[in-house]
């Protein structure tokens, strides 16, 4: 904040410097550094505005973070206390069920015994009914069996009597349907060959036409390529001179008002200083800046740009 505040100093300081030049003299010419000075202040100003917008966001997050785990602390010693008050109960009801257990045991040994009496006589008769089981399984599956083979047998014995009737009936259809097409064939041969006779003649005429169009338009083509081409070749022309008589034009005006803004007096006045005489200097006047050259420059490599552009149209189908 020191170094925004000392740089903001400098700024005014500068801009007050700047102004009091301007007032003292006739003509403002400000230095190249001390713009250049102005820029690096602005700059920096830039920086530190950006640095402390970035350190405050930081500033914030963390004292968001430190409100949430103060939070975390207080919940989580909310659930030690109640987790050490679960523990205390489930203790008094472990001991509860401790005494219960060697009660239960007790009682267990004495069901125990009668239980394994029960079970051995439960297997006994497990053991009978399973062996009544299988037997009566093994009966249902053979007659399963049976009962579906008896039913497949019988569905085949139907669908081969179906069969065989829709064959009958069809074999009779075919037969009558060959005859016809038989007849129908013998016209039909007798009508494509009279039918082929006459396009072929057709086609011949047809195709004749046809090339004859084909070579006119390929004149056609060449014809509009090369109008093409050379309207291609006078537009850059026409343009250049266009572009050069601009200039011409701007120059003329620039020299103009470059003599009329200077008396005589002052041309000549400048050609003794430069030991020149007047018609060389006024050449020195014409001279074309760099950027006009790099102007023309850019705008002849568009046109050529443009000529291989047409070019590859022409090229193209």
């Amino acid at each position: 904040q020191q170094e925004k505040e000392d740089l903001q100093g400098k700024l005014k300081l500068r801009e007050h410097l700047s102004q009091t030049a301007g007032k003292s003299k006739a003509t403002p010419a400000p230095s190249k550094n001390s713009d250049l000075e102005m820029k690096q202040l602005q700059c920096k100003l830039k920086n530190s505005n950006n640095e402390i917008s970035k350190q405050s966001t930081t500033i914030k997050s963390l004292k968001n973070e430190v409100q949430e785990k103060e939070e975390r602390v207080r919940e989580l010693q909310a659930k030690i206390s109640q987790l050490e008050r679960d523990l205390s109960m489930k203790r008094h009801l472990i001991e509860d069920l401790r005494s219960r257990l060697k009660a239960n045991q007790e009682n267990e040994k004495t069901s125990n015994e009668t239980l394994e009496s029960l079970e051995r006589k439960v297997k006994a008769q497990a053991e009978d009914c399973l062996n009544k089981k299988t037997c009566i399984d093994s009966l249902k599956q053979r007659l399963n069996v049976a009962t579906k083979e008896k039913s497949h047998y019988e569905q085949m014995y139907h669908k081969a009597k179906d069969e065989l009737e829709k064959k009958e009936h069809k074999l009779n259809n075919l037969e009558s349907k060959m005859i016809e097409t038989e007849y129908a064939m013998t016209e039909l041969e007798a009508t494509a060959s009279q039918q082929l006779q006459g396009l072929a003649k057709q086609t011949g005429q047809a195709l004749e036409t046809v090339q004859r169009k084909l070579l006119l338009t390929n004149d056609k083509v060449e014809e509009f390529m090369t109008f093409v081409k050379a309207l291609t070749r006078e537009l850059q022309q026409s343009v250049q001179e266009l572009r050069t008589k601009i200039k011409q034009a701007k120059k003329m005006e620039e020299v103009r008002a470059c003599k009329k803004g200077l008396s005589q007096e002052s041309v000549q006045l400048a050609a003794s200083i430069l030991n020149v005489s007047t018609t060389d200097l006024e050449q020195i006047l014409e001279v074309e800046d760099d950027e006009e050259t790099a102007k023309t420059k850019m705008e002849f490599e568009k046109d050529k740009e443009w000529l291989q552009y047409i070019q590859k149209l022409l090229e193209a189908q």
